[in-house]
């Protein structure tokens, strides 16, 4: 089992809850971030993906003052988990973004693999299925978007994302290591729960994250497993919870908003369009926090 762990955008929107999940499982964490994360026993190094020298020190380095006790320089930590990245279009220029994110997962990647570092998770995107940040509104290609379909995305996010899959799949099989790619939904923390009622009432809304979420501390989940799970390569995962944002059965609803989408499979009950099933059967993932569960928690007697 891995124990020290860098992980890489913790501060951000999905990291802060994984830090402290992760932590309560045991693994020693450094987090590497562009600001601190204000945690009392996660510790931050202030640094910048995309300089490939801070990258490769950031994974041989104490995780405070208190290794200096060994006497011994440290060695690399044991496995990456690699979140850092602008999060989204419109955010820096589109050649910004993908230059950032593009550059800073080859930074992280490849500084892992020459250490010897043979587990990386890495966090891909819904985007790459070419929805998300698409001109005007574009159908998706089939259901339900499984990790085999033909990503293509238009915007720059999403392109830095299936950039980032072949980069860690030419690493994995050059270096025999295991780099698995998370496809991660809409991340859902825990205080957005309100929010879900307003999707289920307005079915268009939700449509460019194919009516999928992921819970945030569901996501740390999937990490821990990817940890956990040795001997797989290169890996593409989709990273969602398990049922859709709808008050229909899936494959009725689908009948109603994407008429003209082929279906593949049949679907089982509410099961998210963007299908974890490869999570599930090949990590164990067993989701903990379902939306209809988390609005009675904040609204008892809602749903």
């Amino acid at each position: 089992m891995p124990t020290r762990i860098l992980f890489t955008g913790g501060t951000g929107k999905a990291g802060r809850h994984a830090l402290p999940w992760l932590f309560n499982q045991g693994y020693q964490i450094l987090n590497f971030d562009l600001q601190p994360f204000a945690h009392p026993t996660i510790p931050s190094l202030v640094g910048d993906v995309t300089d490939g020298a801070q990258v490769f020190n950031a994974m041989t380095s104490h995780f405070g003052l208190d290794g200096l006790k060994a006497g011994k320089a440290p060695g690399p930590v044991d496995a990456v988990v690699h979140f850092a990245a602008i999060p989204r279009i419109l955010m820096q220029p589109d050649n910004e973004t993908f230059r950032v994110n593009v550059l800073g997962t080859y930074n992280v990647i490849e500084a892992a693999m020459k250490l010897g570092i043979r587990k990386v998770v890495i966090a891909s995107s819904e985007t790459t299925y070419g929805v998300c940040f698409a001109e005007g509104d574009k159908d998706f290609h089939q259901f339900p978007l499984e990790e085999d379909y033909d990503v293509d995305p238009m915007d720059s996010y999403g392109l830095s994302k299936v950039v980032n899959e072949r980069t860690a799949r030419a690493f994995a099989a050059r270096f025999q290591g295991d780099i698995y790619a998370l496809r991660i939904a809409n991340v859902i923390e825990p205080h957005e729960y309100g929010r879900f009622p307003g999707f289920v009432a307005d079915p268009p809304s939700r449509k460019r994250n194919a009516w999928s979420y992921v819970d945030a501390r569901d996501l740390a989940q999937i990490v821990h497993l990817c940890l956990q799970k040795d001997g797989l390569g290169f890996q593409v995962f989709n990273a969602v919870n398990d049922t859709i944002t709808a008050d229909q059965p899936t494959a009725q609803f689908l009948a109603r908003w994407c008429p003209n989408v082929r279906v593949t499979r049949p679907f089982v009950g509410n099961e998210a369009p963007l299908s974890n099933r490869k999570a599930r059967e090949v990590l164990g993932f067993k989701e903990q926090h379902n939306w209809r569960d988390e609005i009675k928690r904040i609204a008892p007697g809602a749903g």
